[in-house]
């Protein structure tokens, strides 16, 4: 069956074998591809201890298997040069699906599908490697592998609540949004504040008999009307004290790394969990480290100016919304079943949670200003976990984002660690 795929075209990527990716994610499989596994007939002479697999969960959320670990945190089939054992004897085809889109997501828009990356692969983030354009026949048949039967009649998220769309008008809600990351013409920062504002707008909209081109009138009327109506960047109000509390919390979410090796700690590893909320809560002494990039630091010190940011920041974190915006990856399926407005509110929050990344990187090298490699590191940290981790989609995670907000906190945030 043909199928029609739209591709990022400011987004190169190829592998560069860091092996990064089968270290830090855990690779669920199906029956299919267990036994597929098994009949490899793999041995401890090739390299591959036992057991080839975990399986967890119980009677409330199901039983899953995945893929096992060594001791050292890397898949049971990662050999010592970093490579992938089936892939070196039987060929990409015969590994996990998980492992073979990896770092590509595909979702369903109308009848077409839309490719996306993540930015938990350092390749990506730096945009290194052949264009997608070149990868376009793999790609197709990657989303026939991905897509599910039927993907074509899947609904598009909803715009908020309340409000639905069909694929035809959602989609300029998603032009409009990715116009305002295009508009190079303003600083970053005054793209995402102009951006959460007028989406905010849309939620607030009847979408009763605004269908075609009064959808397009609509999101130009609140692009223009924000643009002028904008303060001055430096006359933005600093984030209030509730929204940096919350805000703490969501980096405290996006900075720990959930290994196979943190897996295995128990209650040890919920306990310290628990005094590491309570500390980001208080926002006062020390961070604590939740990964080894990051050394304990004052939380003052994070607030404090880091200096200019880096000139590479725009580019980076321009193509990273732009392509999380086109590829549909911060609502619906994509993301927790979340709604359009309540999703972009979300992937706004990935700017002042990078920079704020970043600067605990700098400081936890002695450093008061920030690096590119400073930028690029805290985004791969941020987007191993946007999308794919589940407690990103709990009840208590999105009232924190919905709180923010409301409270206008979400450019304010990004306003202040960005100055």
């Amino acid at each position: 069956m043909a199928i029609t795929v739209h591709l990022p075209t400011l987004q190169n990527w190829s592998c560069h074998n860091c092996g990064g990716c089968c270290r830090q994610h855990a690779i669920y499989i199906t029956p299919e591809e267990r036994a597929r596994i098994e009949q490899q007939e793999w041995t401890a002479a090739e390299g591959v201890p036992g057991p080839l697999f975990v399986k967890e969960g119980g009677w409330f959320r199901g039983r899953r298997t995945r893929l096992a670990h060594q001791a050292d945190g890397g898949c049971v089939f990662l050999d010592e040069k970093g490579l992938c054992r089936i892939h070196a004897k039987f060929g990409e085809p015969a590994k996990p699906l998980a492992c073979r889109i990896y770092p590509y997501a595909f979702h369903p828009s109308g009848k077409s599908v839309v490719v996306s990356l993540r930015y938990s692969c350092p390749s990506v983030v730096s945009n290194r490697g052949a264009t997608l354009k070149a990868q376009e026949k793999d790609l197709k048949e990657l989303a026939r592998l991905v897509v599910p039967e039927g993907g074509d009649q899947m609904r598009p998220p909803a715009v908020s609540e309340s409000a639905h769309l069909e694929w035809p008008d959602f989609r300029r809600l998603v032009a409009g949004l990715d116009a305002t990351f295009a508009d190079r013409g303003v600083p970053l920062v005054g793209r995402i504040v102009q951006a959460v504002e007028w989406v905010t707008h849309i939620g607030q909209a009847n979408f009763d008999k605004i269908r075609g081109d009064r959808v397009d009138e609509l999101v130009d009327v609140l692009r223009q009307a924000v643009a002028e109506q904008m303060p001055p960047l430096d006359r933005i109000a600093e984030p209030s004290s509730l929204g940096r509390v919350n805000f703490r919390l969501l980096c405290a979410q996006y900075a720990r790394k959930d290994t196979e090796l943190d897996l295995r700690s128990g209650w040890s590893g919920r306990w310290r969990l628990l005094r590491t909320a309570l500390a980001f809560t208080r926002g006062t002494g020390t961070v604590p480290s939740l990964q080894p990039v990051f050394r304990p630091v004052p939380f003052s010190q994070l607030e404090n100016s880091f200096g200019p940011l880096p000139a590479e920041t725009d580019e980076i974190l321009t193509r990273y919304f732009r392509v999380k915006i086109q590829g549909l990856h911060f609502c619906g399926p994509a993301y927790y079943g979340v709604p359009f407005v309540e999703g972009f509110w979300s992937l706004a929050l990935v700017y002042p949670v990078v920079l704020w990344l970043a600067r605990w990187l700098a400081a936890s090298e002695s450093r008061t200003a920030l690096t590119a490699v400073d930028i690029e590191g805290a985004l791969a940290i941020a987007d191993h976990h946007h999308g794919y981790a589940d407690i990103f989609g709990s009840s208590s995670f999105r009232s924190r984002v919905r709180f923010m907000a409301q409270k206008g906190d979400i450019g304010k945030l990004a306003v202040w660690y960005s100055r």
